[in-house]
């Protein structure tokens, strides 16, 4: 259950790419401490508690509101269409790994939701046994034989690492919505996946137990080495 909490990450935009740049190289004034896979956790916590603050007073309030006023078939509609609007990363990734089988189902996911499912608003793929996969740019770097590096905890951005960190912006580079020249229809979808994203994180947040940061740093650590290595990693993680 604790890779599920953190499965889906939330996107930078654009104006953050060159901060997440040089946050990159910032946390290495800080001393090395803590977990082994944590060395900038002194750089880490106050930007954890910074991201918990804007949560605990915008984005959370935000899904909140949004769950309470969105009819639920109208909230999976519009997870969908986010969803089917990543197809196309998901598409790539999986080409640049070399898993064709997989590109082939996220081709056949974006032409049938794309139609049928009148522009990715209802899932008729995965009825059909077309199962979404789940890769992004950082997963292919590691695919490629990249390590990841220490965590690193991004501000808006969250758990991440210098791979993944650089891995994001390539991924962001290649969506839609992102690169759109009408600045109003822009920040209206980069500000609705960022809501649909809380949104869905919320029932997750029942599995939290003890210490925050360390739950989700661990959380984060092994998630993402699952992603990796396609499921066959060991739980050699530290208890919560």
């Amino acid at each position: 259950m604790r890779d599920t909490l953190l499965k889906r990450l939330f996107r930078l935009p654009r104006r953050l790419s060159c901060t997440v740049l040089l946050l990159l190289g910032t946390p290495l004034m800080a001393a090395p401490q803590g977990h082994q896979d944590d060395p900038w956790e002194a750089f880490n916590r106050p930007v954890f508690a910074f991201n918990e603050t804007l949560d605990t007073y915008a984005l959370k309030p935000l899904a909140q509101g949004y769950q309470k006023v969105t009819p639920q078939p109208l909230e999976d509609g519009i997870h969908n269409m986010f969803s089917n609007l990543g197809e196309l990363v998901r598409l790539g990734n999986n080409l640049l790994q070399g898993k064709l089988h997989a590109a082939g189902v996220d081709t056949s996911r974006l032409l049938f939701n794309s139609t049928f499912g009148v522009l990715g608003l209802f899932d008729v793929a995965t009825p059909m046994g077309l199962l979404r996969s789940d890769e992004d740019f950082g997963q292919t770097l590691g695919a490629w034989g990249l390590g990841s590096g220490p965590y690193l905890v991004l501000p808006f951005a969250g758990p991440s690492n210098p791979r993944d960190a650089l891995g994001m912006l390539v991924d962001n580079r290649a969506r839609i919505y992102p690169q759109l020249d009408h600045v109003p229809t822009r920040n209206t979808a980069l500000g609705m996946s960022v809501i649909d994203t809380r949104a869905n994180l919320l029932s997750a947040e029942r599995m939290i137990i003890g210490d925050k940061y360390v739950f989700v740093r661990n959380a984060y650590l092994q998630n993402r080495e699952f992603r990796v290595r396609d499921g066959q990693v060991e739980d050699d993680f530290d208890d919560f």
